[in-house]
């Protein structure tokens, strides 16, 4: 069961991401907005989460002193929605905003490995250190959504007001979660692939990099730049959803590999972006993301981020020629995605003895199998290239048995 937040103020601008992942009649939920929506909207499409008003504030005694009316609101859908009484066969609550992109799929899988009859409180605190000092390193941040079994649900909603109560002087609607379900003897069990994305600017680097584990949400679409070169946030999010609705278990799934005659190093982020560099480099160097993006926090010194990255280089030994994801096909035994290179690199390049330049590449296609990633499963990939042809091609396996990527 969804339970998303939006505002009929903000709604015309965000309308798009919920759309590009929500599925009519298969995906359960509802959206609460503050106060009716303006009538271009109205009636209210089929193929959105069902419209929710939510309550009055003002009959809640406590509701002179809250410090932050906007947020208890929010926090109050879940108890609003539970009271719809539309749970028969609902094990989960996910909590999302209306600039929260999800990808069900992904969900759907990593909620499996838990046991829904007892109390879960799952999802990921912020990539900016600044961010968790600030509320807690404790708490799940919302716009990347969190994940509720149903028994914390049920033993929440009978406490949540009277927890609103107590915590009257919290700001952050998360933060104010948090205190709530460590009261009811709960604590967060992270998973990374909530992406709270608190973060400004190109995440390019980021995303090419996302960790070892099912991608189940991106946020904060307005502070970053459009996902690809040349297109607007709207279409780069329906863009990078074409992959996804093909196979969610690989999305920015990193696979490194190597040709070794042209000392040459490829790196996939499945359904996204493929790096090229001119030089052999592990996958302990290639994890990190490449600092391409600023930190939610501006002049806010090092340390900043939850995880460590690598610095952008005009080094072209070091820096990578970039191709973006472009369009998948679907074959007999398994998926082929295309990724064209958007901007020449402009740089001479790498001097490294053997090493050849990758400049002649325009294109790279990516074929991966049929049957689907495990969650916590790293692919190994070949690597193809005449020295010819303007076009490379991967391919993603299974590592071999004590296989070295490096």
């Amino acid at each position: 069961m969804f339970v998303l937040v939006g505002s009929s103020r903000t709604w015309r601008d965000r309308k798009v991401y919920l759309e590009s992942w929500w599925r009519p009649n298969v995906t359960r939920g509802n959206i609460f907005f503050d106060v009716e929506p303006s009538e271009e909207f109205q009636p209210w499409s089929p193929a959105l989460p069902p419209l929710k008003i939510n309550e009055d504030l003002k009959k809640l005694k406590i509701y002179p002193k809250l410090k932050n009316r906007n947020h208890t609101r929010i926090y109050r859908s879940i108890l609003e929605n539970y009271r719809l009484k539309q749970d028969e066969n609902v094990r989960w609550y996910v909590t999302g905003d209306d600039d929260s992109l999800f990808f069900v799929d992904n969900l759907v899988d990593v909620l499996s490995k838990y046991d829904h009859t007892e109390k879960h409180y799952i999802g990921m605190f912020s990539e900016t250190i600044k961010s968790n000092y600030h509320f807690s390193f404790d708490m799940a941040f919302g716009g990347g959504g969190y994940a509720l079994s149903y028994p914390l649900v049920e033993a929440l909603v009978e406490v949540l007001d009277d927890c609103i109560e107590k915590y009257h002087y919290i700001w952050a609607v998360d933060h104010l979660q948090s205190l709530c379900l460590a009261d009811l003897g709960v604590d967060l069990t992270l998973h990374k692939g909530f992406h709270q994305v608190d973060l400004y600017g190109d995440i390019s680097g980021l995303l090419s990099s996302q960790p070892t584990a099912p991608l189940v949400s991106l946020h904060h679409f307005e502070t970053v730049t459009p996902f690809f070169p040349g297109m607007d946030r709207p279409v780069s999010v329906n863009h990078i959803m074409k992959a996804a609705n093909v196979d969610q278990s690989r999305m920015l799934q990193q696979s490194i590999c190597h040709v070794r005659a042209s000392n040459w190093t490829f790196s996939v982020s499945w359904g996204y972006s493929v790096h090229i560099y001119e030089k052999i480099f592990p996958r302990s160097h290639l994890k990190l993301p490449i600092e391409t993006f600023r930190p939610w926090w501006h002049g806010e010194l090092p340390p900043r981020y939850m995880f460590n990255t690598r610095p952008v280089s005009r080094n072209p030994c070091k820096a990578p020629h970039w191709f973006f994801f472009d369009s998948v096909e679907q074959e007999k035994d398994g998926v082929v995605t295309s990724y064209t290179r958007k901007f020449i690199r402009n740089m001479t390049p790498c001097s490294f003895s053997g090493n050849i330049s990758a400049d002649p590449i325009a294109s790279i296609r990516v074929f991966s199998p049929k049957t689907s990633k495990p969650g916590r499963k790293v692919e190994c990939c070949d690597a193809e290239y005449d020295g010819t042809a303007n076009v490379a091609y991967m391919r993603l396996r299974d590592c071999r048995r004590h296989e070295i990527i490096a």
